[in-house]
């Protein structure tokens, strides 16, 4: 995982830009305009954008840019205030944001409350422009409103705009939330665009060539046979920009190379950045470090490793175990999922010590053997590596781990105690995290060397625990395990690593086959349904015939 507090900072920084008081230059433009929105081709800052940027016609397909900028007569504080006049200015922003609603040929498809909080209370009160990028496919992070477009899409925008011509209508609104009950103010802004939807890119697969693999140290070149129609289909839908920022695509094939795809001016040199792919290398690691006898077994305390009459809020962390991080299962109120949970990760990053923000966090022995994703307990797998293995952990990695595989180009990521980031902070090329995964399927075996405990392979290929609201989905030792759906009339059942973006090193488990995806769809909420929609249409069907 990327250093999030840096890539937060950014967006902050980009959030304040985006949201502006017109200055005396710009004021004959927000006059002209006040309680209009208006489209742009793509994103420009205020002081840059011309009358004649603003765009009445637009082609929406798949690699299109689109942003808009909303001119209020007065900033959101004034408007929420009248809302709900008993509740104090400076709080307000903690009670209501805008509502923004998406229309397609005069029908409502998509209303959406933005959380409280963002923007901050200093651009609520004074800010009465609002410029954002709405889709972005150069360079967009996930932002806020570029999530907001991606929800649309989610809900109800895909059937509306299918191809050919359509209206969109875009409506600006204050809210309050008070008791759990919203009250959505005037129109404060609104626009219109005629749109020309091209979306659905007739693929001619006769057009297209598949990448002839070479070998690979460790890989050589599969003969196996495969749907080549299949693959050069999705091939031709990721370069129309249907399935996005797809940077690599790799088959392994009873230990050889049978597919090698690259795109975006990546080759097989280039080394990825998979995010929390990453964490399950802290398991392998954990794994070899046992079988090392460094550490005695995932069923250790934690107390054998820190004393937690220094930490606070002591009670109850003396039974937490390693396989309580493993599993993602302990009883550490940590949940990267709830943005308000004390040990989310985005806490995390601001401090100068991740191994002493998670040791210090509240403890609820309930929480134990129930799943819940929580980044800074991988921080103290890491810690805990570090502590316990001669020379640390960044090079007893390289000696028990990277080495034996050959894999000699990588790079690590650092906390700020400068250990390997365990988190998700490894880069590697496509190739390499390959090797990674066939590590795996040969049940810890690299060139007759027993790399990782064949036991330990074994856990990690065995259900743990089950993951909450998800349909027979299950977590192990840092792997994840579901079945995807092949031709919608059998499943592959999996286990893999998965990272934000839509990266993935994936191992199949009644086949022979390894596949890696990597990806750098970060932040966006399409990231992952996109690579499903890859196995499930493309490259399953294409490989298990």
């Amino acid at each position: 995982m990327k250093n999030l507090f840096l890539v937060l900072c950014l967006f902050l920084i980009t959030l304040l830009n985006a949201q502006v008081q017109p200055t005396s230059d710009s004021g004959r433009l927000h006059a002209a305009h006040t309680g209009k929105i208006l489209f742009l081709l793509s994103f420009k800052g205020f002081d840059q954008i011309k009358e004649s940027d603003f765009i009445r016609e637009y082609t929406l397909t798949n690699t299109s840019d689109l942003s808009f900028i909303a001119f209020f007569d007065r900033p959101l504080t004034e408007y929420t205030s009248k809302l709900c006049p008993d509740i104090k200015k400076d709080s307000l922003f903690k009670t209501g944001n805008y509502q923004l609603a998406l229309w397609i040929d005069d029908k409502e498809i998509y209303r959406s409350n933005l959380l409280p909080g963002a923007p901050q209370q200093k651009v609520q009160d004074t800010a009465v422009i609002l410029n954002r990028s709405l889709i972005n496919n150069t360079d967009g992070q996930g932002s806020w409103s570029e999530s907001f477009w991606n929800r649309f899409m989610n809900n109800g925008g895909e059937e509306a705009l299918k191809d050919g011509r359509h209206y969109l209508r875009m409506e600006i609104r204050p809210y309050v939330n008070v008791n759990n009950q919203v009250k959505a103010g005037p129109l404060m802004a609104s626009g219109e665009l005629n749109l020309q939807v091209s979306r659905n890119p007739v693929i001619d697969v006769r057009q297209i060539t598949l990448n002839i693999p070479r070998p690979y140290d460790g890989f050589p070149v599969s003969s196996e046979p495969f749907d080549t129609g299949k693959i050069k289909q999705l091939k031709g839908l990721i370069r129309e920009g249907v399935f996005k920022r797809i940077n690599s695509i790799i088959v392994i094939n009873k230990r050889k190379l049978q597919i090698e795809e690259y795109f975006n001016g990546v080759d097989r040199n280039a080394l990825h950045d998979p995010r929390s792919v990453g964490k399950s290398f802290a398991s392998t690691l954990m794994g070899i470090a046992i079988g090392r006898q460094f550490i005695h077994n995932e069923d250790q305390q934690l107390s054998r490793f820190y004393d937690f009459k220094k930490y606070q809020h002591p009670k109850g962390k003396s039974e937490a175990t390693i396989k309580d991080l493993l599993t993602m299962s302990s009883g550490f109120e940590g949940d990267d999922e709830v943005p308000d949970s004390p040990g989310n990760e985005e806490k995390m990053y601001p401090t100068e010590n991740w191994a002493d923000f998670a040791l210090n966090l509240p403890y609820d022995p309930a929480l134990k053997n129930n799943w819940h994703y929580f980044t800074a307990g991988t921080i103290l797998l890491g810690d805990i590596l570090n502590r316990s293995v001669p020379g640390g952990l960044e090079k007893f990695a390289e000696e028990q781990l990277f080495s034996p595989l050959h894999i000699k180009n990588y790079r690590w990521e650092y906390t700020p105690q400068h250990i390997p980031n365990t988190a998700g902070g490894i880069r590697m090329n496509a190739l390499d995290f390959a090797k990674y995964g066939q590590l795996y399927k040969n049940n810890g075996r690299w060139n007759k060397q027993q790399v990782i405990p064949e036991s330990w392979v074994k856990k990690t290929l065995t259900r743990q625990v089950r993951i909450p609201n998800r349909k027979e989905e299950y977590y192990s030792y840092l792997f994840w395990n579901k079945s995807f759906k092949v031709n919608n009339n059998r499943e592959a059942e999996t286990f893999y690593c998965a990272g934000n973006g839509g990266n993935y090193i994936i191992i199949l488990k009644d086949h022979p086959i390894v596949i890696v995806i990597t990806a750098s769809a970060y932040g966006q909420t399409y990231a992952h349904p996109q690579v499903t929609k890859m196995l499930e249409n493309f490259i399953l069907p294409a490989i298990l015939r």
